[in-house]
């Protein structure tokens, strides 16, 4: 049980504002140790996430497909969104079955994945920050379209040496949101024992 949320005069903080605060440091406290096991989990098995990671794309692949197809079949669109969701569909089926038929093929069909993300997202990125002079913290947002396009173009020639050094990345960035996340619950702890009792 949970003891609850004492004030500065030592009585218990009562009614709604008390109840939020003691559910949010709380529910933060448990967002950042989760997040610092799961940043451990992937350091210390950083082939076997992979892995997993990889059945779980395929499975995305596959559910999204079928909607897809579902949906082509609908009388609400035209007869040329219907015919490309059906391609797209098909499409996303086959690659989802092709990473359930080998675990390899998957991590590497979710590198090249994120790698045409990044791309086209880094590509958008950079023609929208030349094109707009007037556009807030352009030089920044300059100097972000390139580097994700430069991470898309490695992840996209470099898929299985690329894929891994982002899981161990993502595995040290989980360890820091972990650790800061678990910091921010107990100041918040903290703060919430400065609440008036009866607000």
């Amino acid at each position: 049980m949970v003891s609850p949320i004492i004030t500065p005069n030592g009585s218990p903080v009562q009614g709604p504002l008390g109840m939020l605060a003691k559910a949010a440091w709380q529910v933060l406290l448990v967002a950042g140790l989760a997040s610092l096991a799961l940043g451990i989990v992937v350091l210390v098995w950083p082939k076997q996430t992979l892995l997993v990671v990889g059945v779980l794309f395929g499975l995305y692949l596959l559910i999204i497909g079928i909607v897809q197809l579902v949906a082509a079949f609908g009388t609400h669109a035209t007869t040329a969104m219907r015919v490309l969701a059906f391609i797209s569909g098909a499409i996303c089926v086959l690659l989802g079955l092709l990473c359930f038929r080998s675990a390899a093929q998957s991590v590497l069909l979710l590198a090249i994945w994120i790698g045409i993300g990044w791309l086209f997202r880094g590509i958008t990125q950079l023609a929208a920050a030349i094109s707009d002079e007037t556009m807030p913290a352009r030089g920044w947002q300059i100097f972000a379209g390139v580097a994700n396009t430069l991470a898309g173009v490695l992840l996209m020639v470099w898929p299985a040496g690329s894929i891994t050094a982002l899981t161990v990345l993502a595995g040290c960035w989980l360890l820091i949101l972990g650790l800061i996340e678990i910091v921010t619950a107990f100041q918040i702890r903290g703060r919430a024992k400065e609440i008036p009792s009866g607000v």
